[in-house]
């Protein structure tokens, strides 16, 4: 098994690029080599893993079309359009080995693209790492597929399953992780800069220069969070192709040119492993899941015990536990709880104002909305339970604001009000640097327009537990 990790900026392709694909030299150098590669392997599958094919929450999107297309019309060039036969019997296979491990595949039907304009053409993700493969090498099937946000063990599972549905056809099979790294490389790229992007790409980078993927698992989701990469999970994936074979990674070339990391890199098979990487992921993630379970206050003690009684029970934590302080007894307040899962969000519900007797009860009423009623995500189960992280966030009243001056993104939320219209944001959000920005997503919230409509402001301040 061979398997690549390649970037999609569109800008690559002369045609699209017009001359500014050539500030990206040394990633279209990389790319031609890749391409000598997979001619010389011969490939008879190639799968391609693309964040920008449909992406679930909890299923992985498979292409079933006899036959998968796209051209490159929508940036304006016409005449340049790629055709690819589809094996729907590897097709076939992924999904039923998906179903005996409890995963989830995700089709799209001729209906659902109607209905919702969810696309099964190939997309970016695929047809920039495809128009240069196909410069070499045309002799292949392709499976069109991409990841779901489910974690770091589904995903590795997924990869595993793509690899036994080749096998078992007896094809010659290829990964391709399309993906780029982080989009916020520099202030004047199109995303804009935070620290967290370099950091990641030099640290992913480095990994697999010295030719240690395995260790790509012990990166702190958060990190790859605040990069917006878009390739981390394609990653992921194509590593579980090589579960029980030690791998040899090799980088072709990574620059950022226009403030996104593109990566060049390839994933070789040399010989059985030692250990299973898979049980390695499951001991990493148990050891730092117990370790912040160890490092808990009370806060966040509560929060989670409550959403695990609600879970299992379907009834509201009916005693108050000997931990909780005085003061959570004492004390009213707002609180919000947010729950995590691999670093991403899971949920969040919150008060302003208290609603209940005491910080403790409004917490475990918040924590069980958190868990089922944020309409933004299905209701959490109990087989997910052990791996949910919580944060606890206790508002300040609010205070009525005269001036945006007396505003700061980072110190204070607010609240936007307009008639019986009203917007929240915390504080100290990523992604949220100005006053301006936090005012126009309350806005948004609270449906208020933010270029039209006068509106009254409060801001607050959160102690936070995490």
């Amino acid at each position: 098994m061979v398997g690549y990790l390649l970037p999609h900026p569109p800008v690559l392709i002369p045609e699209i690029g017009r001359g500014e694909e050539k500030k990206c030299q040394a990633t279209l150098d990389a790319l031609e080599k890749i391409a000598d590669e997979i001619a010389e392997y011969k490939p008879e599958v190639i799968v391609i893993i693309s964040p920008h094919a449909p992406v679930f929450t909890d299923a992985f999107f498979l292409n079933d079309k006899p036959e998968i297309g796209g051209s490159l019309a929508r940036w304006g060039v016409y005449g340049i359009e790629f055709r690819f036969k589809n094996n729907l019997e590897i097709v076939q296979d992924i999904a039923k080995m998906c179903s005996q491990e409890g995963l989830t595949v995700g089709f799209v039907s001729d209906k659902i693209q109607k209905r919702y304009g969810v696309s099964r053409d190939l997309d970016h993700g695929a047809l920039v790492p495809l128009y240069f493969i196909t410069k070499k090498y045309k002799d292949f099937e392709l499976i069109h597929t991409s990841y779901c946000m489910l974690d770091d063990i589904k995903l590795y599972k997924y990869g595993m399953i793509l690899r036994r549905a080749i096998e078992k056809q007896g094809k010659r099979g290829l990964i391709v992780a399309s993906g780029d790294l982080s989009h916020k490389l520099s202030y004047d790229g199109p995303y804009g800069f935070a620290k967290e992007g370099p950091d990641f790409d030099r640290l992913l980078v480095e990994l697999l220069q010295s030719s240690n993927p395995h260790a790509l698992y012990d990166i702190d989701p958060e990190l790859s969070e605040k990069a917006a990469e878009c390739g981390f999970r394609s990653i992921k994936v194509l590593l579980g192709s090589f579960e029980s074979y030690s791998i040899e990674s090799k980088v072709y070339s990574y620059e950022g040119p226009f403030g996104v990391g593109y990566c060049v890199a390839a994933f070789y098979q040399k010989g059985e492993a030692s250990s299973s990487l898979l049980e390695e992921i499951v001991r990493k993630r148990e050891e730092r899941l117990k370790k912040i379970r160890e490092n808990e206050d009370e806060y966040i003690r509560l929060a989670r015990e409550s959403l695990e009684y609600y879970v299992k029970h379907r009834r509201y934590l009916d005693h108050i536990p000997d931990y909780v302080t005085e003061r959570m007894l004492r004390e009213r307040a707002g609180v919000f709880v947010s729950i995590k899962k691999d670093g991403n969000l899971r949920g969040c519900i919150g008060t302003i104002f208290p609603t209940q007797e005491n910080i403790a009860k409004e917490i475990i009423r918040n924590a069980v909305a958190a868990g089922f009623h944020d309409p933004r995500f299905e209701e959490v189960t109990e087989d997910e339970l052990d791996s949910l992280v919580y944060d606890v966030d206790i508002l300040s009243p609010p205070e009525k604001v005269n001036s945006k001056d007396q505003l700061d993104p980072k110190k204070y939320g607010v609240i936007v009000r307009k008639g019986t219209r009203q917007g929240l944001l915390l504080p100290d959000l990523e992604g949220v640097d100005t006053v301006e920005e936090q005012l126009k997503i309350a806005c948004r919230k609270a449906g208020i327009d933010y270029e039209s409509e006068d509106f009254e402001i409060e801001r607050f301040t959160v102690e936070r537990h995490k």
